[in-house]
């Protein structure tokens, strides 16, 4: 053996250099972005609309996070979700003061720490490639609104991205891949965004710097590690190219993938049978939570307004329906243990001469429980107990208080939720007359499972059953948002009855016809073509979300790989 040989063989093992990542933003720029990005994000849901501001917010957040350590990443993203969701959320203190409405805030801001954390852990990946950055913004932003859908106690997917976007060409690719598709394609466009502000900020900065050197404190320094900074020669044009390139096309881009939407084939009705129905939308004698108080006054005025529209059906003023439908809540005294409040809806139903999908708070099973149902009502037999849907997803520390004890310490008012709600067990396929309902009520409209086993069990409409008495038009505007993306998910004819409004139809394609306004009493009828078809979403089921959060993971994980052989220097 050589002399050579022996000390290379007795070299020791060179540790990877260090490699120093660019640049983040100053501090003083990344916060007020982060608070931009929340306000934009919230500007994009009802009662706004202004849908194009949700790639906007994804894409402010997202340089906000960038290259930050990850206790930075975390309070930026926190203080994106206050700013989005205080305000998003802000019915719930209506009336059940500020406490609910603080604590639920700040745990859905929670999961958007998480995100920031995220965001800032994948940068190195970001830097890697220009392309990268676009999708591990999508990758992320579903990962963190699957955790947030499910956690705590069956989770909160109130302020999806996808609900945002009712009014877009996006809400098209809800037919192939459901809510978690549209999400992705909202946040794969704000990271176009930001892929193309960072690198035009790059270049200003490199111009603004002799011999095209690192940026400044100011600047951000965006030459990936082994490569050389670009050259500025090539004559006046083609450095006006190579400037405006890096920049010009994740825009184009961006704006190729929205407009894509509009490609994706959707119904602008059913292709089933015609039926005719009315959404009664009674109202409330007041406001707020003793709504509650009024139960008897409630069920009347469902009662009267039903025999109201009978009285223009018998006079040629109006089609008979084949089905009426009342909201949730429309009967909080138990109509099969009180022959009163049964005789009431019976004469409803008698008089109209149709059946009556009606909202009911049923007492039982067991002592201290009762259950959020839709009941439908024959005319001539009353009560039909095999087309019973009890709601599955009954929304905690509303309807029912876990950990009562512990929530006990945190604020009395846990107390004044008497009896706990149980969940039903089988999805809410109602068999009424001509046709199939998929039925879910209330809140379980953002839950994807629960409206699909409504489609897969056979429903022919979707209806949801909801009452917004105790909050606002922005409320039920948010939730009337989502029954458009569900119906165009499942390419199914869709309604929403609310005790107060906003109630309405949606067609397959998403458009609302008859919109109700708020805390008014009407009636709307219309005739509606049923669908048995599938979607290519209805047909995956949760797959698009599985297989997009599971990237985010392998993302995150491979970020960790990378970290550990460059030894990467956060700023």
């Amino acid at each position: 053996m050589t002399t050579l040989d022996r000390d290379e063989t007795h070299t020791p093992a060179v540790l990877p250099r260090p490699v120093v990542a660019g640049r983040p933003l100053p501090l003083r720029v990344a916060v007020p972005l982060a608070v931009a990005a929340g306000l934009a994000l919230l500007a994009a849901f009802p009662p706004y609309g202004v849908w194009p501001l949700a790639p906007v917010g994804v894409a402010l957040l997202a340089a906000a996070a960038h290259r930050r350590r990850l206790r930075a990443g975390a309070g930026l993203g926190f203080l994106t979700g206050v700013a989005l969701f205080a305000p998003l959320l802000a019915w719930t203190n209506l009336h059940t003061g500020y406490l609910p409405w603080v604590l639920l805030s700040l745990l859905q801001a929670g999961y958007l720490a998480l995100l920031g954390v995220a965001t800032a852990w994948v940068s190195p990946l970001a830097d890697r490639g220009r392309w990268a950055w676009p999708v591990l913004t999508g990758l992320l932003w579903v990962g963190q609104e699957a955790l947030r859908d499910r956690t705590p106690f069956g989770g909160f997917p109130w302020g999806r991205l996808a609900f945002s976007q009712d009014t877009s060409p996006l809400l098209r690719l809800a037919a192939l891949g459901g809510a978690p598709l549209v999400t992705f394609a909202v946040a794969l466009i704000g990271g176009l965004l930001v892929t193309a502000a960072w690198r035009g900020w790059v270049g200003a900065a490199r111009r603004r710097t002799p011999q095209g050197g690192p940026a400044g404190a100011d600047g951000p320094l965006d030459t990936p590690p082994g490569q050389d900074p670009p050259l500025r020669g090539d004559g006046p044009q083609g450095g006006a190219v190579r400037r405006w390139a890096p920049v010009l096309v994740p825009a184009v881009v961006a704006v190729a993938v929205t407009a894509a939407g509009l490609l994706v084939p959707v119904a602008t009705a059913g292709s089933g049978a015609t039926v005719t129905v009315a959404i009664v939308q009674g109202n409330v004698p007041r406001l707020g939570l003793d709504f509650n108080a009024q139960r008897q006054a409630v069920l009347n005025n469902h009662v009267d307004a039903t025999i109201e529209l009978a009285g223009r059906v018998a006079a040629g003023q109006q089609q008979r329906p084949d089905l009426v439908v009342w909201p949730e809540n429309s009967s909080d005294i138990d109509p099969l243990r009180n022959p009163a409040a049964g005789a009431r809806i019976s004469q409803a139903a008698d008089t109209i001469g149709a059946p009556i999908l009606v909202g009911a708070v049923l007492l039982g099973p067991g002592p201290g429980q009762v259950r959020n149902a839709g009941i439908l009502w024959h005319p001539g037999t009353g009560a039909d107990m095999e087309q019973l849907y009890t709601k599955r997803h009954p929304v905690p520390f509303a309807e029912y208080v876990p950990l009562r004890d512990v929530a006990r310490m945190v604020s009395k008012q846990v107390d004044l939720i008497r009896n706990d709600f149980v969940p039903g067990s089988t999805p809410g396929v109602v068999r009424a007359g001509p046709t199939v309902l998929g039925d879910v009520i209330c809140f379980e409209v953002a839950y994807d499972e629960v409206v699909r086993d409504t489609v897969t069990g056979g429903a022919q409409l979707l209806v949801v059953q909801t009452n917004n008495a105790t909050f606002d038009v922005a409320e039920a505007r948010q939730q009337l948002a989502m029954v458009r993306l569900r119906a165009v998910e499942h390419g199914r004819p869709a309604l929403m009855a609310s005790t107060v409004g906003v109630s309405g139809f949606v067609a397959p394609d998403g458009r609302v016809s008859d919109a109700t306004g708020f805390n008014t009493r009407e009636v709307v009828v219309r005739q509606l073509r049923l669908d048995d078809g599938r979607t290519l979403a209805t047909r995956l089921g949760w797959w698009p979300e599985v297989t997009l959060a599971a990237l985010a993971v392998a993302a995150l994980l491979g970020a960790a790989v990378l970290r550990r052989r460059q030894r990467v220097m956060p700023g």
